[in-house]
């Protein structure tokens, strides 16, 4: 079973009351190196510049055993800029070529895509006509399963109405679709259980609905199951990484087949809310299972 994901690679740098630090980051590459470290072999396709913060990305892949297929960028690699200050939330300021980014679906890419079980899909410029065409003609091409995240983000969509109906064009037809209460806010200005309904009504097989403090909820046909964020041991360090975390442990379970009743659906919500909190246990967005914490000591985490 392999997993191709087309989205996102970049540099999260995250300026705080302790300093500035950075992380390979990007939800599509999150949701990669996430599968692969669920035993799930993955490959990216994402847009990387010729700089050195594409070689750190690269490494950062090759540490995980992630295959990378790049769309050169010629404004350089994709930069992410997070300002946390006190218990506000933070502002996210994003570079030129996150703003234009742009993927390129040709020979290589698409036979990736053509030997996949799945395709997932986050953060793409679902805002760009051009873009969302080739990307819905080359998951057709392939045949595999679709999942979704559209991971909508104010400082790089140009056009919200543009946005929707490329995301909406794309969820028809999709095995899975993962939506948060911001997304559900900034896409919809709607609540985020009106917007699964919608979503399940357009013809995606199951909605993974991520509320934050209140756990989330998965819905596939008449199978409604909600969960709590998981209780784990150790406080919360940083919750960046949480809804890929889930996202991943979510597509790793369907990798093998949709889950058959309440109680299957119940387990995979389960280990998607698992695997959240325990990303949320470490600094930066790199998946973690509840097993990271055994015989860790938990004062120090994050630190």
């Amino acid at each position: 079973m392999t997993v191709v994901v087309v989205g996102d690679a970049l540099i999260d740098e995250l300026r705080d009351d302790h300093g500035v630090r950075e992380f390979v980051g990007g939800a599509a590459l999150n949701v990669a190196v996430g599968l692969s470290r669920l035993g799930i072999p993955a490959t990216l396709i994402a847009m990387l510049g010729d700089d050195e913060p594409a070689s750190r990305v690269r490494r950062y892949l090759d540490d995980y055993g992630v295959s990378l297929i790049a769309t050169p960028s010629l404004f350089g690699t994709a930069r992410a800029v997070s300002t946390r200050t006190g218990r506000g939330e933070p502002s996210y300021v994003f570079n030129e070529a996150a703003q234009r980014r742009r993927i390129r679906f040709g020979e290589a890419e698409r036979a990736a895509m053509s030997t996949a079980d799945f395709v997932v899909v986050s953060c793409v410029a679902l805002d760009d006509d051009e873009q969302t065409a080739e990307l819905a003609d080359a998951i057709a091409e392939s045949g595999a399963r679709l999942a979704l995240d559209p991971n909508p983000r104010s400082g790089m969509m140009h056009d919200r109405a543009q946005f929707v109906r490329g995301f909406e064009a794309l969820a028809a037809g999709a095995a899975l679709v993962k939506v948060g209460e911001d997304d559900a806010d900034l896409l919809y200005g709607d609540r985020l259980d009106v917007l699964r309904a919608r979503l399940i009504d357009l013809g995606a097989k199951s909605v993974l609905a991520t509320e934050g403090a209140a756990g989330a909820t998965l819905e596939a046909g008449e199978v409604v199951v909600t969960r709590p964020i998981s209780n784990l041991p150790g406080r919360i360090v940083d919750t960046m990484g949480a809804g890929d975390a889930a996202f991943a442990a979510t597509v790793a379970a369907l990798v093998a087949g949709a889950p058959a009743d309440d109680e299957a659906w119940e387990a995979v919500l389960q280990t998607a809310m698992d695997a959240a909190a325990a990303t949320c246990r470490f600094e930066g967005a790199l998946l973690r299972t509840p097993s990271a914490l055994s015989g860790m000591d938990l004062d120090l985490l994050g630190t």
